[in-house]
């Protein structure tokens, strides 16, 4: 185990915080802590894949790298929609 914390780089504790940021936005909509039409769901998730995308920048995974661009791609739509409606309003 000391091997392998020892082995963890900059990239990996980043994108672990991305992914713990990820995990406790879909945990906070689950126990309503957060809606997830609000500003900052959104927000959070985009945060939180950003720093996931640059730990598969330094350790590429392929199919992590599709997943992150779909979360990233999803959440800025989330954002754009939150202005687009609130500007209609």
């Amino acid at each position: 185990m000391a091997d392998f914390l020892n082995g963890l780089t900059l990239a990996d504790g980043i994108g672990s915080f991305g992914a713990l940021i990820v995990v406790a936005a879909y945990f906070a909509t689950q126990m309503r802590m957060m809606n997830s039409d609000d500003l900052a769901f959104p927000v959070v998730n985009l945060v939180g894949s950003v720093l996931i995308v640059y730990s598969l920048l330094q350790n590429f995974n392929l199919a992590s790298m599709l997943i992150e661009s779909f979360w990233i791609a999803i959440s800025v739509i989330g954002i754009i929609q939150h202005f687009r409606l609130r500007r209609a309003r």
